[in-house]
């Protein structure tokens, strides 16, 4: 008997978020968490409710300007070293959706080893704008090279970390931030006091400064004034701004 050809793995947009408008004009890739090394398939239900609250609040949002939103599938759990899956299915993923709705901007949102991915992803032609909450990032090896910034040039780049995050170290995402901001002003990083990796205890001021993001970078709106003042702060004050309880039930755009 003929042994059957292992299936080929692919990446997969889920469905758009929220209610859909008509003509797209923007696209938000949400990109969840995943794990260092691992071969598995990525669980659909359990990656998407990592990122699915934050992305239908944007899908809210952008309705009226047409924006579309999806939860990237990946096709394996980890990021496995060099070979950087999860990246290369971010990457495929903004194929995608040039593919889908045509010449388009497209903003890259990553949680954890997603924000990893969102990171190393934006050097896509798509991609104007990364946000990354709680980027998971790899330790500083004097033997391997660190962890790349240039893809980041001409991207509008806004970093969230909560400071008592103990599974991904706040200090690496200031530090990559940091080498980012020397060739790219639209760079910025705000700091959750007290809160850890999966920001619950300031959920809400979290998702208004992402929706505030979003809704600049895509579709040109004004951001509230301290993304503003984050963008124009010289290191280190733009790079750990932090982020104010209550922020977005009073935004002045």
């Amino acid at each position: 008997m003929a042994q059957q050809a292992t299936p080929v793995r692919r990446a997969r947009l889920g469905r758009t978020l929220g209610p859909e408008g008509t003509a797209v004009s923007g696209v938000v890739l949400l990109l969840p968490e995943g794990d260092e090394v691992s071969d598995r398939r990525p669980s659909a239900l359990l990656a998407a409710a990592s990122v699915r609250a934050l992305g239908r609040r944007l899908a809210r949002a952008g309705r009226e300007e047409g924006l579309a939103t999806h939860v990237v599938h990946y096709r394996y759990r980890g990021w496995n070293g060099a070979e950087a899956h999860l990246a290369r299915d971010a990457e495929w993923a903004a194929d995608e959706a040039v593919r889908r709705y045509g010449d388009v901007p497209v903003c890259l949102v990553g949680t954890g080893m997603g924000g990893r991915a969102a990171l190393r992803a934006a050097g896509n032609e798509a991609v104007n704008s990364v946000l990354a909450i709680a980027p998971w990032l790899p330790e500083d090896d004097v033997a391997a090279p660190p962890e790349p910034v240039k893809q980041l040039a001409g991207r509008q780049v806004l970093i969230v970390h909560g400071t008592n995050d103990g599974r991904s170290d706040p200090e690496l995402s200031f530090r990559l931030a940091s080498r980012a901001k020397k060739a790219n002003r639209g760079v910025c990083r705000f700091e959750v006091h007290s809160d850890g990796h999966g920001l619950r205890q300031y959920r809400d001021e979290v998702a208004a400064l992402a929706e505030d993001f979003v809704m600049g970078v895509l579709f040109g709106q004004s951001f509230s004034r301290p993304v503003e003042d984050a963008l124009a702060a010289p290191p280190p004050l733009g790079l750990r701004m932090p982020l104010a309880a209550g922020f977005g039930k009073s935004l002045r755009r």
